[in-house]
Parts: C-alpha cells; structure tokens; sequence
C-alpha cells in the first residue's frame, strides 16, 4: 500500500489550487466599448437581483473600484432592434438616479455584435451583502438587533423611498424585499434593484420574457401587498413592503415553520412578539390592507418611533458637507493645529457655583472626521422637515425631448457623464503674454480625492454659467455640481477681471 502524501506537500498543493483559481477569476473576459470597465470571471450574487441572467464583478479602470457588470439577454433580436430607441431612453433616465441610499447605475450600453442581443449596465458593488443574509448572521450569532441600528436603518430606506415617490412621476421601486436592500460594512443602507420594475414596465409583451417577475418567487411573496397585479401600482407597494422588511429587521426572521412561504399567521405572531408598542404601530400602518391607509414615507419619517429632533451638531454637519468645495481639503486638520487646547468652547453658567466649560481638549478630532464621512456617505440623513423633497433631489425621470438624438449602439455615447461629485474647488486667472487673453486654470478635488486641473484661454465672450454646461456636457463635471461651479466661477471673475 502507498504511503500517505505527507501533509506539507498536500497543503502547498491546495495553496496552489487556490492561488490559480483566484488568477482565473481575476481574468478580464470583456471590456466596454469606451475601455473604462473590465468584465472579470467571477459571477457575484448582489442580492436576487430579478431579471438578469449574469452579474459579473468588473473593475472600475477610472476610479480603481470593483463593480457589477449586469447583463440581460434577448434572444429577439427583430424585436430588441425595434424597440432599441425605448430601451436606451429608460436607461438614460435610470441613470441619473443619484441618492446616497440608492444602488448607483453607473453606465449602460447595448451590445447587438452576437447572437443573443444585450444589455449591459454597470452598478455599485456592496461587498457586505444582503440584508437578509446580515439578519441571518445575527440571529445564528444568537443575537438580537439593536433597537437604535433599526430606526437608522428604517430612516436611511424612507430616505430613498421618499427621494424615488418625490419625483415626478414618482419612480415606484416595486420589488423591495431584504433581498434587494444591502449593507455596507459601515452601516449603510442601499437599495437596489430600482431599474427593475421600471425598465420591465416599458417593455412590450414580446421582450418582456427575459424579466422574470420577484412575485414569482414564493418565500418572497410576503413582501408584495394584497392589491398588487390587480390594480395600477402606486406608492402604496412600496409602502407595504417597507413594512415587512422592518418587521423583518426587528425579529431577524420570520419563522415559516417549514412552509414555502411565509403565511399570515406567522406574520401575526411576528408583530405581536414585538415589546416596543411604538414600533408595532408603525409596522402595522405600513402594513395595512387598504393602501389608502397607508402613510407616505416622508410622513413617517415623522413618526414617534424615529422622528427625534437633529442635533446641532449633525445641522452643522450637513452645512459644512453642503460647502466644502469653498473649504481646504484638510480644514479639521488645519484649524486643530491653530486652535488652543485649553480654550473655552462653550460654557454653561450655574448659579452659585463655578461655570461648567467645555474645552477644545475634550473633542475627539478623529471621532469628528469619522462622523463627517458618516453623514457625507448618507449614514444620517437629514430629513425630519416640512419639505417634502430630500437635500440634493437630481433631475426627475421624465421622458427627455423628441429631438434629442440617442447614439446607435454597440457604439457609446461620444462622453461618459462623470459621476463622482466635487468636494473641492481651486481656481486662478492669469493674463496671456500678449495681455489679450486670461489663461484659466481649474483644480477640482473630486470624492474619492482624485484631482482633475484643466487649463482653458478664456474669450471675452466666455461666461461662468457656458464654461460649467461645458464642462458637464464633456463628461469632465458632474451635473449636480454645475450651479456650484458657475457661482465659483462667476466670483473669480469678479475678483480678476472686474466684470
């Protein structure tokens, strides 16, 4: 009998396996049109994402990120090419959904070289997972979920249901279940799947078979409120499923008892097994029978189980955030080497007794940095305001203009529109040699601290509000940022040449 391999050489062997495995999952299968995104061969599960038949882990060229290549496939292609004009104008709107709770839709392009027509989109990548897998963590770590974490989560999804029923018409997501609502390691709630239900909508009858229906799925159907398919989707769906994903947070899970689907009475013994009586009342409004009934998510925003009046601080917060492009890139730095330790920063008088103060030296500068990114990232929204529209509300998904011409694919649109905001803007004029001219130079800082300088010899033509359109339209500025530049501008014009 042969003697047993020893066990150094087995385990360098499956070192080995691993290592190649890795290699082969790292391998670029495919690049989009304009270069900036590299398919890889490792299929990634980002939630159950309805509808696409592959969902592939793709680098990021630009930005140096992982994100998803998503694909869906017709096998029409007679039908996929008369339609193809309706297909790009949902995707062009879907892409400018921008919210900091939202599954960003980067780009997309259609691909008709092969045999099976496609559509290919690019999303953010959240590694950490589902949230249903994260409730299923916590409860097999036999542990119970903190009441805190489950308002700020709660707060964090009305944020983007409020953002998406805002708009006009109201985008309706439609199929939210913990399925399609992710975590990041920080605690960041995001929603996914918003392209779904819109871009199936549009659709004909005879393209629509490759998008398979989430009601379809029988442990899911809990989710979907009883009026759905037989009347016109409203705001009121996604009302109804928000509250069975927050009763789905509060108790982890909600036990089925072997059946296929979660019924009625374990639904029942769910709300009831809740001890806050706050919280019952609010899953139980979100859960009513009647979408009539049911409370906007702006409205319950309000509510007495999240709505708490924001901190001062967290004010200041968002109005530093809002202007930090005018600021250095380092300002808490900065100002904490200038400031005194030991100076009064605030100070509470007290009758018959000495002052109570609070000195620079007990702020934890590094707690006060973590906290901005916290807010930046959109971990604390600012919502509880009369208002009904969130801070930074993008372009509505409207139908655009008739005459806009749309670019005939595979080929891409001639400029990527950039999607990354500024945080911070340097500017300097100085005159040409001959004096005739200014010669512009423009630094912007953009979030993931990439710098951008462009140069630019400006004509006495050239207005600030031209020069940002400009620069948006040549995929070198993100939309949102254009007022925000042509006002920069504006003042540095006034500043160097006085008019």
């Amino acid at each position: 009998m042969a003697a047993p391999e020893p066990a150094p050489r087995r385990a360098r062997e499956r070192e080995r396996e691993r290592e190649d495995e890795s290699e082969d999952e790292s391998d670029i299968l495919e690049e989009s049109p304009c270069g900036r995104w590299q398919k890889r061969r490792e299929q990634v599960n980002q939630g159950n994402m309805p509808g696409l038949q592959s969902t592939f882990l793709a680098m990021d060229t630009e930005e140096g990120v992982e994100v998803v290549w998503n694909e869906l496939h017709f096998r029409d292609r007679k039908a996929f090419a008369a339609h193809e004009e309706k297909i790009q104008t949902v995707f062009e709107q879907l892409v400018l959904v921008d919210h900091p709770n939202i599954v960003k839709l980067h780009k997309y392009w259609l691909d008709t070289s092969e045999a099976c027509a496609r559509v290919i989109f690019i999303t953010e990548y959240v590694s950490s997972g589902s949230l249903k897998q994260f409730l299923k963590k916590t409860k097999k770590n036999h542990k119970a979920m903190n009441a805190r974490a489950w308002k700020r989560w709660c707060t964090q999804i009305l944020s983007a249901l409020s953002f998406l029923h805002a708009c006009s018409p109201p985008i309706i997501h439609g199929n939210l279940t913990s399925d399609t609502i992710f975590i990041q390691h920080n605690g960041l709630i995001k929603i996914g799947s918003v392209w779904h239900r819109i871009f199936s909508n549009a659709l004909p009858d005879d393209l629509r078979s490759p998008i398979r229906a989430e009601r379809e799925e029988l442990r899911n159907l809990h989710f979907f409120p009883p009026e759905y398919g037989e009347v016109a989707d409203g705001t009121a769906v996604d009302i109804f499923s928000f509250g069975m994903c927050a009763l789905e947070m509060a108790v982890l899970e909600i036990q089925t008892n072997g059946d296929t689907r979660v019924t009625e009475e374990a639904i029942a013994r769910a709300r009831h097994s809740l001890s806050d009586p706050n919280m019952r009342e609010f899953i139980l409004c979100c859960l009513a029978r009647d979408p009539a009934r049911r409370p906007s998510a702006h409205s319950l925003l309000f509510h007495r189980v999240l709505f708490e009046v924001h901190s001062l601080k967290l004010l200041a917060a968002h109005c530093f955030i809002q202007h930090q492009h005018l600021m250095p890139e380092n300002v808490v730095e900065e100002k904490t080497k200038a400031m005194d330790l030991h100076a009064v920063l605030a100070e509470l008088p007290r009758p018959r007794r000495p002052p109570l103060q609070w000195r620079y030296s007990e702020v934890s500068f590094m707690e006060l940095d973590k906290f901005l990114e916290d807010v930046r990232n959109g971990i604390y929204p600012l919502m509880n305001f009369a208002a009904t529209r969130p801070l930074g509300l993008p372009r509505v998904l409207a139908p655009p203009p008739e005459e806009v011409q749309k670019a005939k694919t595979p080929t891409p649109e001639p400029f990527d529109s950039e999607t990354r905001k500024v945080i911070q803007m340097q500017c300097n004029l100085e005159r040409s040699e001959d004096k005739a001219r200014w010669h512009l130079t423009l630094l912007l800082v953009l979030e993931d601290r990439l710098h951008r300088q462009l140069t630019y010899d400006l004509l006495p033509t050239d207005s600030a509000q031209d020069l940002a359109s400009e620069l948006v339209h040549y995929g070198f500025l993100h939309e949102d940022d254009r007022m925000k530049l042509a006002a920069f501008l504006e003042g540095t014009f006034l500043k160097y040449r006085g008019t």
